[in-house]
């Protein structure tokens, strides 16, 4: 077939007819994609897009990055196995020892891994049959806003319940806390009160026998929670669960897929804390572009038989010499250093713009993980006094983001959270282009409601 001539209406026309109706981001973004460097995009018909979605994160040193791709082309040039299921090999061996040397001092020498099916979903399930297994028990703690994936594991403790009303059956006993968000207080209280809240709750509910919820199996968090709207959990809120769960000899998940390898300025969304966690989940940006997902835990939980856990594509050669370069580069102290900046310079703007306009209620996040929740000024208030959240308005911002060729996903209650996935080596110039764009978007649609 010779694309030559035709249109992004043409292969989404097509998209539509052959493609089920579960896809999602083409009703957001019409158009088919053709050239991808660096943090832009290229469709069928020439136009460019600067891309601040990359793969929802996945994409830590944006698209086709040069070192990335000579990786895998001198791999698939070497005659290496390219699938090997679990079986090592060099190139597996390198790819463990450089996850095993961005961990934590007090992790190394005392962890194991399991490499998963390449999706992350397929890494928290393998997470919590961990844990079931040597533990012996069978519940789990997930937290309101939460997002672990949409396999039939992860989604019960996913806290979305437009993905999970339809579904019914899910896995069983889970059991979901309140998580801190300051804005959005689930006690109304907010900023050091509303944490305050969030622990001692925690706490009182794992240690009072008349509580009814059982001693659990494994408690799993988002050091930032992603899909459920940029909400970055309280160092006091993560060292409060460490605590509570290593004094009661409960495993703690952090589940790293989104907020980690660099995102938050730190190679691990969960160090900014100090805590040390039993198991860390991976998947998204660590696969240099190609699917990957491991699982990563402390020795004392290794109680599986062997094929305990399997999957057929495991052993994603190409992924792992792609992200064996991603986790050089970014573990790099200057490369955080300066992902950290030029989140700085982001979160700046947007706080600048939330002053100006009344459909912004909130900035939020860490590193170059930034959400911005849009409301409706003159709608009803929540407990707190804020306005409630306004897909709508964001969903107007991201339709005409998308129309002035910048690429934003939505995320958190009510889709009203716009987000900030770029690249982690996005340029200044980059940065002003997405701020010039999205602030007159913003401000566009605010005058409008006025």
């Amino acid at each position: 077939m010779n694309d030559t001539n035709l249109t992004n209406e043409w292969f989404i026309g097509r998209q539509n007819d052959f493609e089920s109706s579960a896809r999602s981001y083409p009703r957001k973004f019409p158009f088919a994609l053709k050239k991808a460097k660096g943090s832009w995009v290229e469709d069928v018909e020439g136009n460019r897009y600067l891309d601040f979605l990359c793969g929802a994160g996945t994409l830590a040193l944006g698209h086709n990055d040069d070192e990335v791709s000579r990786a895998m082309m001198d791999l698939i040039a070497s005659g290496a196995p390219l699938h090997t299921l679990d079986l090592t090999t060099p190139v597996k061996d390198r790819f463990v020892e450089t996850i095993f040397s961005i961990l934590l001092e007090e992790m190394q020498g005392n962890v194991k891994i399991q490499f998963c099916s390449p999706s992350g979903t397929d890494a928290v399930d393998a997470a919590i049959k961990l844990c079931k297994t040597a533990t012996g028990r069978g519940t789990v703690i997930a937290f309101n806003g939460a997002y672990h994936g949409m396999g039939h594991g992860a989604m019960a403790l996913t806290g979305n319940l437009g993905a999970k009303t339809p579904v019914q059956n899910l896995m069983p006993g889970v059991q979901f806390l309140p998580f801190p968000n300051s804005y959005r207080c689930p006690f109304g209280l907010g900023g050091e009160a509303g944490t305050d809240a969030a622990c001692a709750y925690f706490e009182r509910v794992l240690k009072d026998p008349e509580s009814g919820i059982t001693k659990p199996a494994a408690v799993i968090i988002e050091p930032i929670q992603g899909e459920g709207g940029v909400v970055p959990a309280p160092a006091k809120f993560l060292q409060t669960i460490r605590r509570v769960t290593r004094e009661l000899g409960i495993p703690m998940i952090v589940d790293e897929i989104q907020c980690g390898i660099g995102r938050s300025g730190d190679i691990f969304a969960f160090q900014e804390s100090g805590i040390i966690p039993d198991i860390i989940l991976m998947s998204k940006a660590i696969g240099g572009s190609q699917p990957m997902s491991v699982v990563v835990y402390d020795r004392s939980l290794d109680k599986w038989n062997p094929g305990a856990h399997a999957g057929t594509f495991r052993g994603n050669q190409l992924a792992m010499a792609a992200g064996t370069v991603v986790l050089r580069r970014v573990s790099d102290p200057a490369f955080l250093s300066e992902v950290r900046r030029k989140g700085g310079i982001i979160r700046r703007a947007l706080e600048n713009l939330k002053a100006e306009v009344s459909i912004i209620g909130d900035v939020r996040g860490r590193g170059l993980m930034q959400g911005i929740e849009f409301i409706d000024p003159e709608g009803p208030k929540d407990i707190m006094g804020h306005p409630e959240p306004s897909g709508k308005i964001a969903a107007e911002v991201q339709k005409r983001c998308f129309e002035n060729h910048l690429v934003m996903e939505k995320g958190g209650r009510s889709g009203s959270v716009m987000r900030c996935l770029c690249a982690l080596t996005v340029t200044d110039d980059e940065i002003s282009t997405m701020l010039d764009i999205f602030s007159r978007v913003v401000k566009e649609i605010d005058s409008e409601i006025r």
